[in-house]
C-alpha cells in the first residue's frame, strides 16, 4: 500500500475513533460461546534450558498454525522470553501443548534483560512484518520508577525498536499507572494500520481501585502503527466479584488483555476482565468493548467523560471448566470448518506450583 494511502488509512480511523456519534450500545445479544478444550502445561517443564511458566500472552501465528507465547518472568528465573508451539484447536477439542522454539528477548545493545529490568506482559504479531509487539509493566516500587513500554522484537528476539507512551503513563510521583497495573493488554487493529494499548488498573490521578460495591476505570490508548498517538478511552471496569477472607478488603479487578474483535473495524475490541480474590480464585469475563461511542480522553483527566460501552460476550465460570486460574492472555485462533471462529486463552501460573498453565479453546458464534 503506498504510504500516502497508508495516512489516509491512519486519519480515518483516528476520525472514526475520536469523532463517532455519542449512539447507544447495540442491546442485542452477542454470539453463542462454547468451550471446545483445555489442556495443561506440567509445572516446571524445562525446555531449551528454561522453565515454561508465567505464561501472560498469546497469538496465532496463522501462517505456520503455531501460537507465540511470552513469559512474564522478569529475567529472574531465565532471561525473558517468549516461545512458540503447536496446539492443535478445533472441533474435537484441544491437542497437547507442544513447544517447536524458545528466543529470548534482548535489550537495544543485544545483551540479556538483567534480572528484576522488565516485565513482559502481552505480545502481538505484526501482521505487516512479522516482527512481535510485546507490551511491559514498568516499576513503582520504594524510589524506583521506571515507564512501561510497548517494544518491538524481531522474530529472533532481537531488538527492533519502542512505541512512545502517553505522558500520564508514565511512573511520576502521585500519578501515573500503580505497580503492577501498567501496560498489560494490546492488539493490532485496522488491518494493522492502528496499535491498541491498555493499562491494567486505574492511573493514580483516575481514581481508586475497584472494590467490592465499585467498579473503576483503566485507559486504552490508540496509536498508529509507527507510534504517533491519537486518541485513549476510559474503560469501565467491573467491581470486584466477591469479598476476600480470611481479610476483607483485598483483591481488585483489571485488564489482563485487548483484541480486535474484528481485524478491519478500529473501534470494536474484545477486553478480557480478569478479578481476583484472595481466598475465593478467579473470575474471568469477556467483554466485546465498543470504542465509537466514547470520548477521547488523550492528555485530559475522565472527568464527565463518556467511557467506553460493553456487553458481556462469555463468563468463563459458564463453560464447564474443570478449573478457573490466572488468565491473562488471548488470540483468536483458527475458523472451525462451521465458520465459527476460536478464542484461545493462557493462564499465568506465577510459577507457583498451586497454579496452572491452562490453555482453553472457546468456538464464538
Amino acid at each position: 500500500m503506498p504510504r500516502r494511502s497508508h495516512r489516509i488509512l491512519i486519519a480515518s480511523c483516528a476520525l472514526a475513533l475520536a469523532s463517532a456519534p455519542l449512539a447507544a450500545a447495540d442491546p442485542a445479544a452477542g454470539p453463542s460461546v462454547r468451550l471446545l478444550g483445555e489442556q495443561t502445561v506440567a509445572h516446571d517443564v524445562d525446555f531449551e534450558g528454561t522453565i515454561v511458566g508465567g505464561l501472560s500472552g498469546i497469538d496465532y501465528l496463522e501462517r505456520t498454525g503455531e501460537y507465540v507465547l511470552i513469559s512474564d518472568d522478569r529475567s529472574n528465573k531465565n532471561p525473558a522470553r517468549y516461545y512458540t508451539a503447536r496446539i492443535d484447536v478445533g472441533e474435537h477439542g484441544v491437542g497437547p501443548v507442544a513447544f517447536t522454539r524458545m528466543r529470548p528477548l534482548s535489550t537495544p545493545t543485544g545483551a540479556a534483560y538483567p534480572p528484576n529490568s522488565v516485565d513482559p506482559e502481552e505480545i502481538r504479531v505484526d501482521p505487516w512484518t512479522g516482527d512481535y509487539y510485546w507490551t511491559q509493566e514498568g516499576e513503582r516500587l520504594d524510589t524506583v520508577l521506571a515507564d512501561p513500554s510497548a517494544r518491538i522484537a524481531h522474530p529472533d528476539g532481537s531488538y527492533a525498536g519502542e512505541l512512545p507512551i502517553p505522558d500520564n503513563e508514565r511512573m511520576r510521583p502521585g500519578s501515573g499507572p500503580r505497580q503492577n497495573q501498567g501496560l498489560e493488554g494490546a492488539t493490532f487493529a485496522a488491518g494493522g494500520t492502528l496499535f491498541l494499548t491498555s493499562v491494567e488498573g486505574p492511573l493514580l490521578e483516575d481514581g481508586p481501585m475497584a472494590t467490592t460495591s465499585s467498579g473503576a476505570s483503566a485507559r486504552i490508548t490508540v496509536q498508529a502503527r509507527s507510534g504517533q498517538l491519537l486518541a485513549q478511552f476510559a474503560y469501565p471496569m467491573e467491581p470486584v466479584h466477591a469479598e476476600s477472607r480470611p481479610e476483607p478488603g483485598r483483591g481488585g479487578t483489571g485488564i489482563a488483555s485487548i483484541l480486535a474483535a474484528d481485524p478491519l473495524d478500529p473501534t470494536k475490541l474484545l477486553v478480557l476482565e480478569r478479578s481476583f480474590v484472595p481466598g475465593v480464585g478467579n473470575k474471568i469475563r469477556v467483554y466485546e468493548a465498543d470504542l465509537g461511542v466514547a470520548t477521547n480522553i488523550l492528555d485530559a483527566p475522565i472527568g464527565a467523560a463518556r467511557s467506553v460501552a460493553k456487553r458481556l460476550v462469555v463468563d468463563l465460570d459458564d463453560v464447564g471448566l474443570s478449573a478457573i486460574d490466572n488468565v491473562e492472555g488471548m488470540t483468536w485462533g483458527p475458523r472451525l470448518p462451521s465458520g465459527a471462529r476460536t478464542l484461545v486463552l493462557v493462564s499465568d501460573n506465577n510459577f507457583d506450583r498451586h497454579q496452572i498453565n491452562q490453555v482453553i479453546a472457546l468456538a464464538v458464534g
